[in-house]
């Protein structure tokens, strides 16, 4: 059983990958775009340590309670913690859910030179997102993903290319005001940056 850093997590987010999904952000990333809408979420520091084991059955729940399709793995940047999330992505399978990942390594250094656990974490992958994002080539056309370069890699036939066009939505983007007044934001990048515009006083913010 592996421990996960993880950064943050959603139950159930409609803008994060296709249908319902449960998301998880882990944290540390040595990639460290410019412009990425998860800075925080950098830094090799111990953030919130959970067990494979516990993460499947938060998602088995979360499952049973808003009939989700899948899960999607984020970051920071997953391929640094991917022994962790492939077992976590196997407990998906096991569990009928899908699997997304989204990486800013490319799909060929990821086989060429693997770190610990990616190859098996991509054989547990149905739908991978490669890429750094490039804040200077913003792509407003596809579903999720933040900039042009980046590339959907269809690993099973789980999903088809006719998930790419977006449709439901001109940025995707949620918002989720805690009880203390806090706000959780995630979604598009590009979605981010316009609300980011907008004053909301007392209202302490978070991406994800």
């Amino acid at each position: 059983m592996a421990y996960l850093n993880l950064a943050d997590w959603i139950d159930n987010t409609e803008v994060e990958g296709p249908g319902k999904r449960s998301a998880i952000w882990v944290q540390g990333c040595t990639i460290r775009c410019p412009g990425c809408c998860n800075p925080g979420m950098f830094d090799l520091v111990s953030n919130q340590l959970k067990s494979s084991s516990e993460v499947i059955e938060w998602i088995s729940q979360a499952h049973k309670q808003y009939d989700t399709e899948g899960v999607t793995f984020l970051g920071g940047e997953p391929m640094l913690q991917a022994r962790g999330l492939a077992e976590v992505a196997r407990g998906c399978r096991d569990l009928n859910l899908s699997v997304m990942v989204f990486s800013g390594y490319t799909m060929e250094n990821l086989k060429h030179n693997p770190m610990p656990g990616v190859l098996d974490l991509l054989a547990a992958t149905d739908l991978l997102i490669d890429g750094p994002f490039l804040a200077e080539k913003p792509d407003i056309q596809r579903n999720w993903v933040g900039s042009m370069n980046q590339r959907f890699h269809f690993l099973t036939d789980y999903y088809s290319e006719n998930i790419i066009p977006r449709r439901d939505y001109a940025y995707g983007l949620e918002v989720r005001i805690s009880d203390d007044g806090s706000a959780k934001i995630s979604g598009h990048p590009e979605a981010i940056k316009l609300i980011n515009l907008i004053e909301i006083p007392k209202i302490p913010r978070t991406h994800i």
